[in-house]
């Protein structure tokens, strides 16, 4: 494993995994679960997606966020509770926080939503925001399960145990546009594009983003910025799998800084998929999570109780 120093990303090869060598396979697994006990992120090329997808996705999303401020809040919908299409700006606050992040975003879930699960919300006359959001969910989808496979490995479960539970799952494309700051001295105290939080979900994979800003809490209280290669995207555990294994793998804190000054009037842009389970996944720790040294630390309950209760946190859902 690469940059196994606690300044950099672990760098992985997902085809090491799926290559049918057994050796390399392990290394792997052994790898991935110690990344993830670190420094919390890795960085995974050979991840399915291509230049040209990443390339035409942020164009499509580039010219959504481009449009007038009414045509964009048609494709708001409160009653679903921020989980599909449009979410604008001032709406979100990290939990713990008072000042909403600066950033307006547009949520895609499952291409074909099961009974019971709210469709898709796309925007009118823009055909290539639907098939670009739709491709780029389905690969990453895709290596989120294989991912997962590993994992699963790593935690001493069948290879395959999280298929079932993600299969079809709640599981979210967020298209972000960090807006520009045209008045910094406007803004309100301790106002960030995104403050200090970890994600919900059981894993987040994360193609580069069009400008610097993360930035994760290491370990040990310090603050680094993360980048990824042009053929990486960047991987870390959510709320949900920390949950699920007693915090044997931590869901790491992190944040998107402001710019400098000088550079505040610029947007950035950033394409997450949150790799959710169905809302009925247990998510109760697991037994080989708990022993004397580690008691369990959570209450028992599922993905979409859990999802629910941070939503609220969030605000999203009154």
């Amino acid at each position: 494993m690469k940059n196994d120093n606690l300044d950099k990303v672990p760098s992985l090869d997902l085809h090491d995994f799926t290559s049918g060598d057994p050796d390399m396979k392990a290394q792997f697994v052994a790898d991935l679960g110690a990344a993830f006990n670190t420094i919390g992120f890795v960085a995974i090329k050979n991840h399915g997606l291509t230049d040209e997808m990443r390339t035409k996705l942020y164009e499509v999303v580039k010219r959504f966020f481009s449009l007038p401020e009414e045509e964009k809040r048609k494709y708001e919908h409160e009653e679903l509770f921020g989980q599909r299409g449009y979410i604008g700006k001032g709406k979100e606050t990290a939990k713990g926080f008072k000042v909403a992040d600066l950033k307006e975003f547009y949520h895609v879930g499952q291409p074909e939503p099961p009974e019971g699960m709210a469709g898709n919300v796309f925007p009118e006359n823009m055909p290539a925001f639907e098939a670009y959001t739709t491709l780029v969910y389905r690969t990453f989808e895709n290596t989120g399960r294989t991912l997962l496979q590993a994992l699963a490995l790593y935690l001493d479960l069948p290879e395959f145990y999280f298929d079932d539970k993600v299969e079809q799952g709640d599981s979210i494309l967020r298209a972000l546009h960090y807006f520009p700051i045209l008045d910094p001295d406007a803004l309100p105290k301790d106002a960030v594009r995104a403050a200090a939080h970890g994600d919900i979900n059981l894993i987040t994979l994360l193609m580069g983003a069009s400008a610097e800003g993360l930035e994760v809490l290491r370990r040990d209280g310090v603050w680094i910025p993360i980048t990824a290669l042009p053929d990486q995207i960047v991987v870390n555990v959510g709320d949900m799998l920390d949950r699920l294994t007693n915090h044997k793998l931590k869901s790491t804190i992190h944040r998107v800084v402001n710019p400098p000054r000088e550079k505040m009037s610029s947007s950035r842009y950033s394409i997450p998929f949150f790799m959710h389970p169905r809302g009925d996944m247990d998510l109760s720790c697991l037994g080989n999570c708990v022993d004397a040294d580690h008691p369990k630390m959570y209450v028992d309950m599922t993905a979409g109780e859990f999802l629910d209760e941070r939503l609220r946190e969030l605000g999203l859902k009154k």
